[in-house]
C-alpha cells in the first residue's frame, strides 16, 4: 500500500524539496503502475492470449473507465464512488502482487533516458470541471506514490532517500536485462525488427510484430518473447532449444521468487519501522465539529442525535446514557446507533418518560478521549393523549400546548457541599479538585450540566488535566500541576434556566531548582505565528529570578513523535517572543523556554501544543477538507502543471514585528503567479544606500512571512522582496519604510500605591494603582515578605491582570509588607514601593441573615418566634438579635415595627401586646461587634390567636453535630408550648433531601426523653434532612422546622476525642482541632449539658489542644462527653463512657499505677543442630537493672555443666541452653523478669507426649549432625525431564573429598557409569536418554568414604514411573515441530518431527474436526523421530484443517495445518509435477547394462561391445565418435535388435583409426610392443537420444 496522504504531505510537500530526475522518474513508475494495476489480477488470463485481443480489451476497458469516473464525478457523491473506485483497484493491484502474479509492466525502465527538455505541461485531472472550480485553485499537493515495495527506506535526509531510489530503479533494471525483457511506457508504436532481433510485449502500447520465416516465437507464462533462429536449423535442434528454454524459465522462475519473499521481507520490516517511526507525526485527539444538540419531544416521538467528529486516527464513538453504555441488543428496536461518512447518530424510538436523561457521545483514540453532552426531556401529556397527532416524531399539538424544558420543577436549588477550598501545589504534583453537588428536587435519569472554567475561560479535558462527574460529585484533577495551571477556579452547575457556581484560588509553586540560584520555568509558552519558514514562540518570564537578574532564554523545539530537544538559539534572547526557523515543512513540533542567568540554567517550561511548519491557508485547508484520502476529494499533481509564467513582485510588504534580535517581514502574493508554486528571496539594504543584498541566498522562503536575524541593533534598514518559480525571478517589491533595528516595546513601568487590606486569618487583599502608559501588559506579580526578615516570597506564579489581588497561605497573626511589578514582553518592571505593614487576621464583619422563622407559641396578644442562627458569625460572636413585626390585612402587608429595643441573646423571642386575631410577618436581624447585620426573609404570614390544642408545640433550634459518614448527632430544644401536660418525649424523623414528603420515616418507635439521638445506620454520601416531634399525655405535636440537609460524610481532617492513661494512671479525654479561627473556643459538655462548673473535671485547653481530666473516674461519670470548637464549620466530636468502657479504662489505669512487664513473644523451646534444646522469651524491652530468675519444676535453677544462660538487653531474649534431654527433665519451666517496680513471667510446661515427642526430635536432630560429619545427602534422588527427552536422576551432596565413592544401583544391581563424579558443584547425576518401560524399577545411590556412607532410594515402579512418563510424553510432546506440508509422488504428506518416540505417546489425526478413518489411501505412521500423515492421491475432498493430537496420558497436545486455498493448490500442483516425473523417471530411455569398463585388444583383432537398453517408447540408438555421429563401414558396424539390444562390432584395427572420444595421451605405434587399451562407457540417455562414448588410449 502507498503512503498515506498525510504522510506523503509531511514528508514531500513541497515540489522543490526533491530531486528533479527522481521525481519525473516516479512519475512515468506511477502512470505505469494505476495502468498494470487494472490487469495485474488477470494476468493469468491474458497470459493466454494474443497480445492484440488484450490490447483492444484494455482500450475499451480504459474508455468504459473513463466515461463511468466523469459521470460519477459530476455526482454529489462523487469523491465517495471515486474512493470507492480506488480502493478496489488498488485492492486488485495488491492480490494481483501478493499471489505472485508478475506482468511485464512491472518492470521499471531506466529513467535516464525518460527526461524530456520539453517544457512541463498541465497533466489531466481526474475530476469534473465542476469539482475543479469548488477546489481552491492553488492547493495542489505533490505526491511521492509507489507500490508497496517502493516504500522509502529508513533514512534520515532527502539525500539518501533519493539515493534509495535510484539504487532500486537500477536493480529492477538489471533484473529486467537479466531475462531478457524489456518494459516500455510509450503510447503508440509501430516497430520493425530484423531475424536476428528481439520483439518485446509491453501491457500499455500495441506494437506490430514482423519476422522472417524462419522464425519461430515460444509465448512463456508472463510475456512474448521471440528466440533467435536460422533457417539451416533442423527439428530435432528446435526440440534442443525447446528444452533448454524450459530449463532457463524454471530457474529464472525461481529466482523470482527468491528474490519477491526478499523484497516483501524487506518491504514489510520498512514499513513497520515507519509506523513505529511515525505513528504521532501528525496524530491528532478527537474534536466534535458538530456537537450533538439537546431535544424536548413528547412521549411516543422518536428523537435522533447527531455529532461529528474529526481525530486522526479515525475516532471511535461511543453512546451513554446517564454514564452508562448503551446496548443495542439489551432493548431491540429501541435504539438504533448508525455511523455512516463522519457523522454518527443515536436514535431513539418511541420515547417514554424514562428516556429523560443526559446522554453522551464519547470519541475516543490513541491520542486522547472527549465527551459532548445532550439532553433528551421527555413530556408526558396529561390530557387525553391522541396518537394521530403525531407523525414521524413531528408533533402537531396546538401552540397553547407547552411546558418549559424542564417542566418537572418551577425552580432548581443548588447547594454546593464538602467544597474545594484556597489550595496550594507545586509543580509536577498531582491535585484533585472537588465538591459535592445536591439539587432540589431531584429529577431522575436527568444530569446538570458541569462546567469548570479558570479566570473565566472554560477549562476543557487535556492530558494536564481531566474532569469528571459521578452523579452528584464533580471533580477537577490535574495530573502534573504546572505554573500555567494556577487561577481562580469556578465549578458552574446549570440545571435548565438555573445555575449556581463557587470558585477558589489555587496557587503553583516553583519546583525546586536543579542548580541552586537558578531561575523558575517561564509559563504559557505558545505560538503566535507559524508558516513553513519559521514559528514565533512567546512566553511569560518566570516571578522568580534565582537571586540574580535573568539574562535571558534559551528556546527548545522537539519534533512530535521524537524524544530528541535541540536548542534553536545560540545567545539568550530577553524578548519573550522569538521566531524558531530551521524547521522542516510539513512537521509538527513542540517546544520549551528555559531561563538563564548567572548562576546557570533553570528548568524547562511546560511544553507548548503541537504546531505544524505550515502556512495558516494550508492549515485552514487541511482542516476543512478530510485527513484521509479515502474521505474526500483531493488534487494530486506529480510536477508543476503550467507553462512558465514569471511570477510579479508581492505587495502590502511591511514590518510586522521589531526587536533587537529579528525582524519580521509580511507581504501578499503577486497576482501574477501561475499555477505553480512560487518562491521568494528577501533583499535588504543600509537606509542610506541602495546597495540591495539578498539576506536568503541558499534557502528560499515558501511562505508570505519572513524573519531576519543578525542585523545590526540601532541601524536602519529598508527591504523587499522577490518571487521566483521555475520561469525565472521576478521584479522587487515596492521597499519598506525606514527601520531602526531595536525593542519597539518598552518595559512597564513600576505600579505605585500599595494597599493591603485584611481579608481572612490567612489571606490579605493587595491593591495598587496600574503601570501608567503600559503596552502589552501581560499582568502583575506581587510578593509578600515578613516584617524585618528581607525574604520576599512570590504571592502568585502566574501573572494577574487588574489592580486587586487576594494573597493566600499567610500566617495568622505575622505582620507582613508587600510589593507589586508589571510585566510584557519586554520584561519586567521596577518593583514599586513597599506597602505599609499589616498583621494577618480575619476582617470583621456583620452576621449573615438568621432564617427559618417559625411560631413556636401562640396567645391572644402575644407570640413566641423561634429562628436558627445565622450561617455566618462575621468574624466575631453574635451578641444579639433585634425582631421586626408588621401586620398584613387582607393580604396587604403594613410598615415594619420593632418588636424589642434591647437585643436578645437566645434563638427565641416572645413578643406581646399583639391584636388577637390579626395576622403577622417578622424579620430577624443578627449582631456582632461590627454592627447589625442584613434581616431576613420575610417569615410566612401567622394568625396571633390563642392556642387551644391539647398537644405540645413544635421543638425548636433543632441542629446536627458530629457529622460522620454513618451517623451523626441530632440535639434540640424543648417546645415553648408544652400543650394541657408536660411534654413526655419526643419522635425523631428523617427523609433523604430528595424524597419526598410521604416517605418520611421514624427513627425512635418509643418516646425518648433527651433532647439529642445519635442517629446511625446513614447511607454514606446521602443527603438527609430531620425533625422532630413532641408528645404528652394528649398526643403528638407539630413537627419542628426541618434541619438539614447535610451530607453524611467524613470530612478530611477530622478528628475525634482521644481517652488516654498516663504513667500515673489518670485519665483524660483529649481533643485537638486544626481549623480553629482566632476566636474559637472548646466547649465540653456532658450528655450535651455544659460541664463547666463540674467538681469531677478538670478542663485545660492550650492552642488548638484541650484536655479534660477525669478526678475520681467513677459509675457517675458514666455518659456521652462531647466537644464543640465555636466559630468552626460545626467542628465536634464526642466520646462514650458506658459500663465496658468504665472497667476498661479502670483496668487500665491500674496497670500504669502498677505496671508488668511486657512479653513480646512467651516462652517456647526448640531444637538446635546437635540436638540442643534452647529454651528462650523475648520482652519488649529490659533495661539493665533487669533481673530474670530460671526455675524449674518451682526450683530456682542457675548456670552450670547441665544449663547455659544469656540475656540480651538490647532485643529483650532470653535464653537458657541445656545439652541433652534426659527423663528426669520432664516437667514445668519458668522466666521470671523484674524491673523496677514492673515485673513479668513466661511459663511453659513440657510433660507426656509433648515432652517425649520433643526428646525425640532433640535425638534425631543429633544423629543427623553425626550423619552430616561424613558424606551425605543435602538433596535425595529426584527426577527430572530434560529438554531434550531424557530423563536426569539427581541428588545434591555435601562434607565430600576426593577419596568420597559414588556407586548407582538399579534393582541392587551395580550401574557402571562412563564418567566419573568431581563433585565440584555438589550436584551428582546419572542420565537416561530414550527413556521406556525397560528403564522402570527402584534406583539407589550410594556415598561412602573413611568417614562413613549415606544413602538415597529413588522408587520409579507403579504410579510413580507412570508419573514419570507422562512428563516424559508431555516433553516429547511440546517438542513437536509445526506440521509441514510435504508433496510426494504417491500424494501429499503432513509431518511434524519430535525430539523422539515412543509408543506411550498416543498420536492422533482429525480432518475438520472428525477423527481420520485410516486406509490404503490414507495412512500414518512414524519413522524415526517424524510423525506422518500420507495422504496418497488426494481430491479436493481432503481439503480442510488437519489436527494433529499427541496425549501424553493426561493432556492433548495439537499441532494444526490448514490444506486448503493457496496452500493445498501448491500442494496439489507439486504432487501432480513429481507423479509426472515419476513416471517420465520410470519410462526414460537408459543403458540398462552391458559395455564393460576398460577393454584391452591387440592391434588387428576384432571386438564386439554388446549392451541392453530400455524406453518406453522403444528409443532410437546413436553412436558417436569424437562427438560425432559415427559413419558404420566394413570395419566397424551397429545393430539394434528387437529395441533392447544394441551391438558395436570392430572387425579389426585400421592404423589410420582415431580415438572414439577426445584423447588423454597421445596413440602409439605398434613398434612401441604395448597393447591398446580401450575405455567404454555410457554416457546420460534425454528422454529421444542415446550417446554412448568410448575413449581409447
Amino acid at each position: 500500500m502507498s503512503l498515506p496522504f498525510y504522510q506523503r504531505l509531511h514528508q514531500h510537500y513541497d515540489s522543490s524539496y526533491r530531486n528533479k530526475d527522481l521525481r519525473t522518474t516516479m512519475s512515468h513508475y506511477q502512470q505505469e503502475k494505476k495502468s498494470s494495476a487494472i490487469y495485474t489480477h488477470g494476468s493469468t488470463a491474458y497470459s493466454s492470449r494474443s497480445s492484440a485481443a488484450h490490447r483492444q480489451e484494455s482500450e475499451a476497458f480504459s474508455q468504459a473507465s473513463a466515461a463511468s469516473y466523469q459521470q460519477q464525478a459530476s455526482r454529489a457523491t462523487a469523491s465517495t464512488h471515486a474512493s470507492a473506485a480506488s480502493r478496489k483497484t488498488a485492492s486488485a493491484y495488491d492480490y494481483g502482487y501478493s499471489h505472485g502474479l508478475t506482468d511485464s509492466s512491472l518492470m521499471l525502465e531506466d529513467y535516464s533516458s525518460k527526461l524530456s527538455p520539453q517544457p512541463k505541461r498541465a497533466k489531466k485531472s481526474l475530476l469534473s470541471g465542476e469539482e475543479k472550480e469548488n477546489l481552491p485553485s492553488d492547493y495542489m499537493v505533490p505526491i511521492f506514490s509507489g507500490r508497496q515495495v517502493h516504500v522509502s527506506g529508513i533514512t534520515d535526509t532527502e539525500e539518501e532517500r533519493i539515493k534509495e531510489a535510484a539504487a532500486y530503479i537500477a536493480q529492477r533494471n538489471l533484473l529486467a536485462s537479466e531475462e531478457g525483457i524489456t518494459a516500455s511506457k510509450q503510447s503508440t508504436a509501430s516497430r520493425q525488427s530484423t531475424a536476428s532481433k528481439q520483439s518485446a510485449v509491453s501491457k500499455q502500447s500495441a506494437v506490430s510484430k514482423h519476422s522472417t520465416a524462419s522464425k519461430e516465437s515460444v509465448v512463456s507464462k508472463h510475456s512474448a518473447v521471440s528466440k533467435r533462429s536460422t533457417a539451416s536449423q533442423e527439428s530435432t535442434s528446435s526440440l534442443h532449444q525447446e528444452e533448454a528454454f524450459e530449463k532457463k524459465s524454471r530457474k529464472v522462475a525461481i529466482r523470482e521468487k527468491a528474490e519477491r519473499l526478499s523484497l516483501t521481507k524487506t518491504l514489510e520490516e520498512t514499513e513497520a519501522f515507519h509506523r513505529k517511526l511515525n505513528e504521532d507525526h501528525l496524530l491528532h485527539a478527537p474534536e466534535f465539529v458538530i456537537k450533538p444538540r439537546s431535544h424536548t419531544v413528547w412521549e411516543k416521538e422518536n428523537v435522533k442525535l447527531h455529532c461529528s467528529v474529526s481525530g486522526w486516527p479515525e475516532p471511535r464513538v461511543t453512546w451513554y446514557k446517564n454514564q452508562v453504555p448503551i446496548n443495542v441488543h439489551a432493548n431491540p428496536g429501541k435504539y438504533i446507533i448508525e455511523s455512516r461518512y463522519g457523522m454518527h447518530t443515536l436514535e431513539i424510538n418511541a420515547c417514554n418518560f424514562e428516556d429523560t436523561a443526559q446522554y453522551r457521545a464519547s470519541a475516543m483514540n490513541v491520542k486522547g478521549e472527549l465527551s459532548a453532552y445532550a439532553s433528551v426531556v421527555v413530556k408526558r401529556y396529561k390530557g387525553e393523549f391522541d396518537e394521530t397527532r403525531f407523525h414521524a416524531g413531528v408533533s402537531t399539538l396546538p401552540l397553547s400546548f407547552a411546558v418549559t424544558p424542564y417542566g418537572y420543577a418551577s425552580k432548581f436549588e443548588i447547594h454546593f457541599d464538602d467544597k474545594f477550598d484556597v489550595s496550594f501545589g507545586r509543580e509536577g504534583e498531582t491535585m484533585s479538585l472537588g465538591c459535592r453537588v445536591v439539587i432540589t428536587p431531584e429529577i431522575k435519569h436527568f444530569q446538570p450540566e458541569i462546567q469548570w472554567y479558570r479566570n473565566g475561560a472554560p477549562v476543557s479535558p487535556s492530558k494536564w488535566v481531566q474532569t469528571h462527574w459521578s452523579g452528584d460529585r464533580a471533580t477537577l484533577t490535574f495530573s502534573h500541576l504546572n505554573k500555567e495551571d494556577e487561577g481562580l477556579y469556578t465549578i458552574r452547575v446549570r440545571m435548565g434556566e438555573y445555575y449556581e457556581q463557587y470558585s477558589a484560588y489555587v496557587f503553583v509553586r516553583d519546583a525546586d531548582a536543579e542548580i541552586e540560584g537558578a531561575p523558575a520555568a517561564p509559563l504559557d509558552v505558545m505560538c503566535l505565528d507559524a508558516n513553513k519558514d519559521y514559528i514565533i514562540i512567546s512566553w511569560k518570564q518566570p516571578a522568580v529570578d534565582g537571586g540574580s537578574p535573568i539574562l535571558g532564554y534559551f528556546i527548545d523545539k522537539c519534533e512530535v513523535g521524537t524524544d530528541s530537544w535541540s536548542q534553536c538559539n545560540d545567545t539568550p534572547v530577553k524578548f519573550a517572543r522569538f521566531p524558531v526557523t530551521g524547521l522542516i515543512e510539513g512537521r509538527s513540533y513542540i517546544f520549551r523556554v528555559r531561563a538563564v542567568n548567572k548562576t546557570g540554567i533553570g528548568l524547562p517550561s511546560r511544553v507548548s501544543e503541537p504546531v505544524a511548519a505550515l502556512d495558516p491557508a494550508e492549515k485552514a485547508r487541511l482542516k476543512s477538507r478530510p485527513s484521509a484520502p479515502w474521505t474526500g476529494q483531493i488534487i494530486v499533481t506529480e510536477e508543476e502543471p503550467s507553462e512558465g509564467i514569471v511570477p510579479g513582485p508581492p505587495t502590502d510588504l511591511s514590518v510586522t514585528e521589531a526587536t533587537r534580535s529579528y525582524v519580521v517581514l509580511s507581504w501578499k502574493p503577486p497576482g501574477q503567479r501561475g499555477h505553480e508554486g512560487i518562491l521568494y528571496f528577501v533583499e535588504k539594504c543600509d537606509a542610506e544606500t541602495e546597495n540591495w543584498q539578498r539576506v536568503n541566498t541558499e534557502l528560499p522562503v515558501k511562505s508570505p512571512r519572513f524573519a531576519l536575524f543578525d542585523l545590526a541593533e540601532g541601524k536602519s534598514y529598508r527591504f523587499r522582496v522577490r518571487c521566483s518559480n521555475s520561469a525565472g525571478v521576478g521584479e522587487p517589491s515596492e521597499a519598506t519604510e525606514v527601520t531602526v533595528v531595536g525593542d519597539k516595546l518598552d518595559i512597564p513601568k513600576a505600579p505605585g500605591k500599595i494597599i493591603p487590606s485584611r481579608n481572612t486569618d490567612t489571606s490579605v487583599v493587595v491593591s495598587w494603582e496600574e503601570s501608567k502608559d503600559a503596552k502589552e501588559l501581560v499582568g502583575y506579580y506581587i510578593e509578600s515578605s515578613v516584617v524585618g526578615s528581607g525574604k520576599w516570597e512570590p504571592c502568585n506564579n502566574n501573572p494577574v491582570k487588574g489592580p486587586r489581588f487576594t494573597c493566600h497561605g499567610l500566617a495568622t497573626g505575622q505582620s507582613y509588607i508587600f510589593r507589586v511589578r508589571a510585566v510584557n514582553a519586554a520584561g519586567l518592571s521596577e518593583y514599586s514601593q513597599d506597602s505599609e505593614a499589616i498583621e494577618v487576621k480575619a476582617a470583621i464583619a456583620a452576621p449573615s441573615p438568621p432564617y427559618d422563622i417559625t411560631c413556636l407559641e401562640s396567645c391572644r396578644d402575644s407570640m413566641v418566634l423561634g429562628w436558627k442562627q445565622p450561617d455566618k458569625s462575621g468574624g466575631a460572636e453574635i451578641t444579639g438579635y433585634y425582631v421586626n413585626y408588621r401586620e398584613v390585612i387582607d393580604g396587604v402587608p403594613g410598615r415594619w415595627r420593632e418588636a424589642n429595643i434591647k437585643a436578645v441573646s437566645d434563638e427565641a423571642y416572645k413578643i406581646s401586646n399583639l391584636k388577637e386575631n390579626m395576622v403577622y410577618q417578622f424579620q430577624v436581624a443578627a449582631m456582632n461587634i461590627a454592627g447589625l447585620g442584613v434581616p431576613s426573609a420575610v417569615s410566612a404570614c401567622f394568625k396571633c390567636e390563642e392556642w387551644t390544642i391539647a398537644v405540645p408545640g413544635p421543638p425548636h433550634s433543632v441542629k446536627c453535630s458530629e457529622v460522620r459518614k454513618t451517623s451523626l448527632v441530632l440535639q434540640w430544644r424543648p417546645p415553648i408550648h408544652s400543650g394541657r401536660t408536660p411534654v413526655t418525649g419526643y419522635f425523631v424523623d428523617l427523609k433523604e433531601a430528595s424524597a419526598k414528603d410521604d416517605q418520611w420515616r421514624g427513627l425512635n418507635e418509643a418516646a425518648i426523653k433527651n433532647t439529642y439521638l445519635r442517629v446511625q445506620g446513614l447511607k454514606e454520601g446521602a443527603s438527609y434532612v430531620f425533625r422532630v416531634r413532641a408528645i404528652n399525655q394528649a398526643g403528638v405535636g407539630k413537627p419542628s422546622d426541618l434541619a438539614g440537609p447535610v451530607v453524611a460524610e467524613t470530612r478530611p481532617g477530622t478528628k475525634e476525642v482521644v481517652v488516654n492513661v498516663d504513667d500515673d494512671g489518670v485519665i483524660s479525654l483529649n481533643f485537638e482541632c486544626d481549623q480553629m479561627t482566632p476566636n474559637s473556643q472548646f466547649n465540653w459538655s456532658k450528655d450535651y449539658v455544659s460541664t463547666e462548673g463540674s467538681s469531677r473535671l478538670d478542663v485545660e485547653s492550650k492552642g488548638n489542644k484541650t484536655k479534660m481530666t477525669f478526678k475520681d473516674l467513677g459509675t457517675e461519670d458514666i455518659g456521652i462527653y462531647s466537644c464543640d470548637v465555636t466559630d468552626t464549620d460545626g467542628i465536634a466530636s464526642s466520646y462514650l463512657i458506658d459500663e465496658d468502657e468504665l472497667k476498661r479504662l479502670l483496668a487500665l489505669s491500674q496497670e500504669h499505677k502498677f505496671p508488668i512487664v511486657p512479653v513480646k513473644s512467651e516462652l517456647a523451646v526448640e531444637i538446635l543442630e546437635k540436638g540442643q534444646v534452647r529454651f528462650w522469651m523475648q520482652a519488649e524491652k529490659l533495661s539493665a537493672n533487669t533481673k530474670v530468675t530460671y526455675i524449674f519444676n518451682d526450683k530456682e535453677i542457675f548456670e552450670g555443666p547441665k544449663y547455659k544462660m544469656h540475656v540480651d538487653r538490647n532485643t529483650g531474649i532470653i535464653e537458657m541452653f541445656m545439652e541433652k534431654l534426659q527423663d528426669e527433665d520432664e516437667g514445668t519451666y519458668t522466666f521470671q523478669l523484674q524491673d523496677g517496680k514492673a515485673v513479668g513471667h513466661s511459663t511453659l510446661v513440657l510433660i507426656g507426649d509433648v515432652y517425649k515427642k520433643l526428646q525425640k526430635e532433640a535425638e534425631f536432630q543429633r544423629q543427623e549432625w553425626i550423619r552430616k560429619q561424613g558424606p551425605h545427602f543435602a538433596e535425595y534422588l529426584s527426577w527430572e525431564v530434560t529438554g531434550e527427552c531424557n530423563v536426569l536422576l539427581k541428588c545434591k551432596v555435601a562434607n565430600i573429598k576426593k577419596e568420597t565413592h559414588i556407586v548407582w544401583y538399579k534393582d541392587e544391581r551395580e550401574i557402571s557409569v562412563d564418567e566419573k563424579h568431581d563433585f565440584k558443584d555438589g550436584i551428582c547425576t546419572l542420565l537416561i536418554t530414550e527413556f521406556s518401560k525397560k528403564d522402570a524399577g527402584i534406583y539407589e545411590v550410594i556415598l561412602k568414604d573413611d568417614r562413613g556412607k549415606d544413602k538415597s532410594r529413588l522408587k520409579l515402579v507403579d504410579e510413580a514411573f507412570k508419573e514419570l512418563m507422562t512428563e516424559v510424553c508431555k516433553t516429547i510432546a511440546l517438542s513437536a515441530t509445526d506440521l509441514k506440508i510435504q508433496s510426494t509422488a504417491e500424494g501429499i504428506r503432513l509431518y511434524s518431527f519430535v525430539t523422539y518416540y515412543l509408543d506411550d505417546l498416543k498420536v492422533n489425526w482429525s480432518h475438520n474436526g472428525t477423527a481420520i478413518k485410516y486406509t490404503d489411501r490414507v495412512k500414518s505412521g512414524v519413522t524415526g523421530e517424524q510423525i506422518w500423515l500420507q495422504i496418497n492421491e488426494p481430491t479436493p475432498n481432503d481439503k480442510g484443517k488437519y489436527v494433529m493430537e499427541l496425549f501424553d496420558g493426561k493432556t492433548g497436545h495439537q499441532k494444526t495445518v490448514d490444506l486448503s486455498g493457496q496452500a493445498y493448490d501448491e500442494a496439489f500442483a507439486e504432487f501432480q509435477r513429481l507423479k509426472q516425473a515419476a513416471i517420465a523417471e520410470k519410462n526414460r530411455a537408459r543403458v540398462l547394462g552391458g559395455l564393460p569398463d576398460v577393454v584391452t585388444i591387440q592391434e588387428g583383432k576384432a571386438l564386439n561391445l554388446t549392451c541392453i537398453v530400455w524406453g518406453d517408447p522403444t528409443p532410437e540408438v546413436s553412436w558417436l565418435k569424437n562427438e560425432k555421429p559415427l559413419v558404420t563401414d566394413d570395419h566397424c558396424s551397429v545393430k539394434f535388435e528387437a529395441g533392447k539390444t544394441a551391438y558395436f562390432t570392430i572387425s579389426g584395427r585400421r592404423r589410420q583409426g582415431r580415438p572414439l572420444s577426445s584423447p588423454r595421451k597421445a596413440t602409439r605405434s605398434p613398434s612401441d610392443g604395448r597393447p591398446l587399451r580401450v575405455c567404454a562407457g555410457a554416457a546420460a540417455l534425454s528422454c529421444l537420444e542415446l550417446l554412448v562414448c568410448k575413449w581409447l588410449e
